[in-house]
Order: structure tokens, then sequence, then C-alpha cells
């Protein structure tokens, strides 16, 4: 029998998806894998239910239903203040993890190396592999995982196609600010590189905090691929509706991997969500205030726990440091947290390059009542 693509033997399956398989076998509160247990906003839900109606159920235009990339090209606009042209500036994906595998592959030739922060969302790695290219591993470093400069133009020195920007992190719920944001777009330009940014939790943000778009930095927009998502912001993580947006010319190159890729994202999704891009600035507003409520219920729950944690300043995940429970791996201890105490959050190894062994991540993205269900199991932690 051939033997498979060697590529394949150098990352995993996802950890992720991995722990949601485990925690569903065990019958665990699984706060592994982000997504809510509560419904998205009702004007979604009716307009998916007036698009099952109509006509569009057959495939929409590749790059995306010209009725929603509009919605969306406004939507951009009104938050960033850039000129986003529908036909020029959007290719629709099946969801952000699509959209960075269409950004990679835009960006990079075989052989070519991608600078990566650590620890890093896993898809990351794994997209750069898959695309021929070679991972360039720079640390954030705790507690408020800022990187070193210095480290960062080393990096750069090596002379990267692309850097990766997840802001607001996943995992560790960092939110860069102007200045470090600066920092990365001085040393593209001087070395001539892509930035990709990943920007699912745009608006989860936690006050003082705020998030900067980096495509809208001064010059950046020429040099920006921007992969986002409806999942997060709506909680519609199973429609699985992204985007790429970036320069013409990046994106007439971008509708070509994705055409070949996936061919085009749910045509009846589309037209349903855009509904969610036309809702008002209150929305947003609230649901800032919707996961401020949710993180400080989670958070309380975790100090009675009295095991240390990293306060995050955006998206919805908590870094639980479980080293003084005595496990030898993250990995003993995220099982045996699903299967004695009820309760499932990933591996914190799985994010790292670096041997880190003793964090496990939790999300927050659920109902009081489901936080408090799994804040009450985990104080048997104490």
């Amino acid at each position: 029998m051939p033997e498979t693509a060697s590529r394949l033997s150098v990352f995993t399956e996802s950890v992720i998806r991995g722990t949601t398989r485990l925690a569903n076998q065990h019958g665990a509160i699984n706060l592994a894998q982000g997504f809510p247990d509560f419904d998205p906003p009702e004007e979604l839900l009716a307009a998916l239910e007036r698009a099952t109606r109509g006509p569009h159920h057959q495939y929409a235009v590749t790059w995306g239903a010209p009725r929603f990339r509009e919605a969306l090209a406004r939507k951009i606009q009104r938050f960033t203040g850039l000129p986003i042209n529908a036909d020029e500036n959007l290719v629709v994906t099946c969801g952000s993890t699509e959209a960075m595998m269409v950004a990679m592959m835009t960006a990079c030739n075989p052989g070519d190396k991608v600078i990566i922060f650590s620890p890093f969302y896993e898809n990351y790695a794994a997209d750069a592999i898959l695309s021929g290219a070679e991972p360039i591993y720079v640390p954030l470093r705790p507690p408020g995982f800022g990187f070193d400069p210095d480290e960062l133009a080393k990096a750069f020195a090596q002379k990267p196609k692309a850097i990766v920007v997840c802001n607001p992190s996943n995992p560790t719920g960092k939110v860069f600010t102007r200045e470090e944001l600066m920092e990365i777009l001085r040393l593209a330009e001087e070395h001539d590189a892509f930035v990709i940014t990943d920007e699912p939790y745009e608006h989860i943000v936690f006050a003082p905090h705020e998030h900067v778009y980096f495509a809208a930095l001064p010059g950046a927009f020429e040099r920006t691929i921007t992969c986002n998502s409806l999942s997060k912001t709506y909680s519609i993580t199973g429609w699985r509706l992204g985007y790429v947006q970036a320069a013409p010319k990046v994106i007439a190159q971008a509708r070509k991997v994705h055409d070949f890729l996936t061919v085009g994202a749910a045509a009846p999704l589309q037209e349903a969500a855009i509904a969610g891009l036309e809702l008002p600035d209150s929305y947003y507003a609230g649901l800032r205030d919707l996961y401020t409520e949710k993180r400080d219920l989670f958070l309380g729950l975790l100090r009675q726990t009295g095991l240390p944690f990293t306060e995050p300043q955006g998206a919805y995940y908590v870094m639980l440091d479980i080293s003084s429970l005595g496990f030898a791996t993250d990995t003993e201890a995220s099982e045996w947290l699903i299967r004695d105490i009820g309760v499932a959050g990933v591996a914190g190894s799985s994010f790292f390059r670096e041997p880190v062994n003793h964090l496990i991540r939790f999300h927050f993205a659920k109902n009081a009542s489901t936080l408090q269900a799994a804040g009450e199991r985990l104080l048997k932690l104490r």
C-alpha cells in the first residue's frame, strides 16, 4: 500500500474537536470547543426561515452572493472606515477556517517562511505546513502575552513571506495594542511581508481595551489579508460563513484558491446572514456587555478554586494554571477533568510551540446557568 503524504505526519487532528468528542462521551459540560449554547439574534432566525422559502437553494456566485457581499462591505466600512468594494475586496468562504487556508495559499509559495506567534490557534501551523510553508515561532510572554520586539525582528530577518496575527487572540484573550500592531507593520514593511490577520472576535473586547483593525493602520491595507467570520459575532458557528478581505490584486488570486477548495459558501445562509450584518450599533454594544457579564461570572467562579488564570482582554477564553494539581501532562489533566470533574477544557500544550504543560483553556460562551453548573463542578479542584 502506498504511503500517505509525509507532511501529514507533523501535525495531529484537532485537539479541540477531539476534546469535544471526549466530553460528549462522558457527558461533561463542554467548555473546550468555543460555541454558544444560546440562540442567534431573533432577526437572523426570522431571516433564515424566509431564506428557506426563497430562490436561494442553488450555487451562489463562487466568491459570495452579491447581496451578502454588499451588506458585508457596508458593515466593514462602518467599523473600520475603509472604503471596501464588494466586488474587489472580498471573498466569502466556508468560515474563517477556510479563509485562513485561502490566505495562506494565496500569500505563500512552497518553501516560504511564515511567522506565527506562540501560543496560537491550532489551525495556523497546520495551514502553513499544508501550504508547503515553514512556520517560524515567536513566543508571546505571559502574563500579558506581549512579544519581545527584538525576537520578532530576528524572525523577520529570516525573510518570511507573511506573519499571522490573531487579534483578539485565541487562546490567550490578548488584545494587541496600536503600538504593538504598528511595530508589526513596520517590520512587515521593512521586509516586504504580508500580514495575515484573524479577527473573528473583533466585537468581543473588554473595557478599557479596544480592537484596532490592522488593515486600517496607515499604509497597511495593501499588505494585509484579513480573515474573519460571522460565527462569534452572531452566535452562528454552524453556519460556516467567513471571508477574506484584501486589496484587489490579492483578492483576484484568493478567488482562485477558494474556487477550487470549496466552490462557495451555503447560499441560503448567506441570504439569511444579511439581517445580522444590518443590525444597529446597539447590537454590538449589547454583545460586549453580554460577554463582559459572562467573563465576570466565570472568572468569579474560577477564583473560588484558588487556581491562577489569565484574565482575558478580549475573545472568550481563559487559561487556567493546573500546575498545583500534580498531573504529569496537561493532556492527562484535561482527560481527568472531563471524566472525574465533568468539565471539558483543552490541553494548553496544543496551542504552544514551547514545552508548556500546565494550562487548560476554557471558554465562557455559554448561558449563565451552564457556567454556574461548570463552576460548581470545578470547585472540587479546591
